[in-house]
């Protein structure tokens, strides 16, 4: 029924569009219009995207919704949009998480409120363009233009120490994407296309696909982050409004692992193979080192943010080690768990990451306070919300029956597939894991009251209440029912790893 429409630009310039109208408007406009203006654009961003899974076509391996229009001719640029089973579900995942941003920020955000909602709105149409964009010249104007709304909204919206939060978030993230663009260029050089779907087809020899394969990682690591450039991401949580950091877990972290997918794996097949011991030992680092780094944290958003890094590490695990099980045993459908795996727990931490964040700016817009040593005894004076934090918790823990569990599993089970230890430092996230947030946990919400100021804490309001529920409910939903997740990617995921077995050098 929609396949004719042009969903995917609807989807990514409708926000854009309604941002520029809302830092259009007159000053004397009440706030509360540009509210409501905010939530219904991104209502209306989110019923558009709709579409995008309800007439997929699971069965084919082609892009789907593609548009393409040329765009800069002389350089052969195209306005080239397509999804797949990979990108669709993060488009959902941001149009979704933007309507929870706009209704978290309704009270809370008292200064430039139209400016505040014109940054988050265009910025979800451009992370819907990075992960639909077909077109190498495309890709990178959204990738880069996404830094501007957001070192806005740390910059404008954040703490004591914005600044420095901002410069280097803006540093580490713009250093990585310089060598994107060099490599990007070097492929237009040797295939005269700026189509990302030619550069699968391209034949690089070894040397070329290690370099190509480097510069991607340096851009890519970044995002996600990966050990050891992560740096940069807990003080951008710390020091960003309770909507940046919601956005910047729920969906930029993921903009570099899609990178892999979409650039490293098929791009540079060989590289990835040679250099897949590097990156899973990346990775373990992330789920074991910075998972006892989180367990040190003081600062509940610190702690978050840690831990997101821990649980991404996965992420880049799944996608790796798929090589080395293709090598030992060249079982399909054991790499294909690793990488459908790493999707899963994108998408899920997209969810939890986001909810627990939500959390934390809850407890922190009563008391003005994100130290642990500050809190206490929260149930007793906050029950309806210390049950959402306790089931959040245990989801970012990987209890079985949420979402967190899920994508963990796979990734576990995908790792005995290749070596017996991978998949033993894996799962010593399950533990490490537990341990951080379940110690939070009792020292923010159960205990003693420390602080009589926790006394004063009134609990959460109607509209807390509903976005808490909806993701404790689309948490829930994924923990018990993975299927219409996992279905939509199935036949993409297998498809990328035929083209990985057939190009080979």
């Amino acid at each position: 029924m929609f396949l004719d429409w042009p969903l995917l630009s609807l989807v990514i310039w409708t926000p854009i569009v309604g941002g520029l109208l809302l830092l259009a408007l007159p000053k004397k406009e009440g706030s509360v219009n540009s509210r409501i203006i905010a939530l219904l654009i991104s209502i209306l961003t989110f019923i558009l995207s709709i579409p995008l899974y309800t007439d997929f076509n699971v069965t084919t391996v082609g892009m789907q919704f593609t548009q393409n229009v040329p765009w800069i001719e002389s350089f052969k640029v195209n306005y080239h949009l397509g999804i797949d089973g990979i990108s669709m579900p993060l488009i959902l995942l941001t149009t979704f998480m933007t309507v929870i941003v706009v209704i978290a920020g309704w009270e809370v955000i008292k200064d430039k409120v139209e400016q505040y909602m014109a940054a988050f709105l265009i910025m979800e149409g451009l992370m819907v363009g990075v992960f639909s964009s077909l077109d190498a010249a495309l890709f990178y104007v959204f990738w880069e233009a996404l830094l501007i709304p957001m070192f806005i909204v740390i910059g404008v919206w954040g703490g004591e120490n914005r600044v420095y939060a901002t410069i280097k978030f803006f540093l580490y993230t713009f250093f990585g994407s310089v060598f994107m663009l060099i490599a990007l260029l070097y492929l237009y050089s040797q295939s005269n296309s700026f189509e990302i779907l030619d550069y699968h087809q391209l034949k690089i020899g070894l040397t070329a696909q290690i370099l190509i394969f480097i510069a991607f990682l340096l851009a890519f690591a970044v995002k996600v982050p990966m050990w050891p450039v992560h740096t940069w991401l807990p003080d951008a949580h710390v020091e960003a409004p309770t909507g940046g950091s919601v956005i910047l877990a729920a969906i930029m972290l993921k903009l570099g692992a899609y990178g892999f997918l979409r650039f490293s794996l098929p791009i540079t097949p060989d590289a990835s193979h040679e250099l897949d011991w590097l990156m899973i030992t990346l990775s373990l680092i992330a789920v074991v080192y910075i998972g006892f780094v989180a367990l040190v944290q003081q600062d509940m958003k610190k702690l978050i943010a840690y831990s997101s890094i821990s649980h991404m590490g996965f992420v880049t695990l799944g996608f790796f080690i798929s090589y080395q099980i293709l090598e030992n045993s060249g079982n399909l459908d054991g790499a294909a768990l690793g990488i459908t795996g790493g999707i899963v727990q994108m998408i899920s931490h997209g969810f939890i990451s986001g909810a627990m964040f939500l959390c934390v700016g809850v407890m922190y817009d009563r008391l003005h306070s994100r130290q642990i040593k500050d809190y206490g005894g929260v149930v007793n004076h906050m029950p309806k919300f210390a049950a959402f934090m306790v089931f959040f918790a245990m989801a970012n823990a990987g209890l079985p029956g949420t979402s967190g569990f899920v994508g963990e599993f796979m990734v576990i089970l995908s790792s005995f597939k290749a070596n017996f230890w991978y998949a033993f430092l894996a799962a010593s996230t399950l533990i490490i894991g537990a341990a951080y947030t379940l110690w939070m946990i009792k020292r923010v919400i159960f205990g003693k009251v420390v602080n009589e100021a926790v006394t004063t804490m009134q609990d959460i309001n109607k509209r807390e209440f509903f976005f808490l529920a909806v993701l404790a409910f689309t948490v829930l939903l994924f923990g018990v029912w993975p299927a219409p997740l996992v279905e939509v990617m199935d036949v993409t995921v297998v498809n990328l790893l035929q083209h990985i077995m057939q190009s080979k050098l």
